[in-house]
């Protein structure tokens, strides 16, 4: 249930009002100059930009889990705070608490290889940060809480996958996307409301131990 709602979490932060528009944007940074060059870079490049920014959530969820695991004694406590902290995200995503760490950065770029797309993923981890801040904030809360630095990682990597599979899967199919791109757009408060609910959702659950219960019942 855990990695099923980190998923999620990934999938609403590829969707967010400050993300997807960006993602003409970074697609082209990937196809470079030559048009013809470009549609055979464009998919490898988005490959290595996924996985540089996975290696980095993937290294938060290492720290998160570890760090839980020294609280493990006080689990409670843990999944009270985490729970609370994943609450007051939610309600800073549907605008009741603002918190304007949580706004979009962007950086021009200039990729010209695999590598370079890598490096690409890694620091735009940091500027994607605070545009997703909500949902990966809630993903770290639920790592700590877990109390094992395994499934910190795995958490963060289930996270991570959310993020980037629709991300490659736009890379492969961008021409066809246009319609689904345009009806998120055009549902943006919706998808906000119902993403800032999920949240606070998710927030209860883990101050009520639920998830933990889940768990144990899987």
């Amino acid at each position: 249930m855990q990695y099923l709602i980190t998923f999620l979490e990934g999938l609403i932060s590829f969707i967010s009002p400050c993300m997807l528009p960006m993602l003409p944007i970074f697609l082209s940074y990937f196809a470079g100059g030559d048009e013809e060059e470009g549609k055979k870079n464009i998919v490898p490049r988005a490959v290595a930009f996924v996985l540089g920014f996975t290696a980095i959530f993937s290294l938060i969820g290492v720290f998160a889990g570890s760090l839980g695991a020294f609280l493990t004694a006080h689990k409670t406590a843990v999944n009270i705070v985490s729970g609370a902290i994943v609450i007051v995200l939610g309600l800073s995503h549907l605008g009741i608490i603002p918190i304007n760490l949580f706004k979009g950065v962007h950086r021009s770029v200039e990729v010209k290889g695999l590598f370079s797309a890598f490096l690409f993923g890694v620091v735009y981890s940091a500027s994607i940060t605070p545009c997703v801040g909500a949902f990966l904030g809630s993903a770290i809360m639920m790592a700590s809480a877990s109390g094992s630095t395994l499934q910190g990682l795995l958490l963060l990597l289930v996270y991570s996958l959310g993020l980037g599979i629709p991300f490659i899967l736009s890379a492969l199919l961008l021409e066809r996307l246009g319609d689904t791109f345009e009806f998120i757009k055009k549902n943006y408060n919706t998808i906000n409301k119902v993403s800032g609910a999920f949240l606070i959702i998710v927030g209860i659950a883990m101050m009520l131990g639920l998830l933990d219960r889940l768990v144990a019942l899987v």
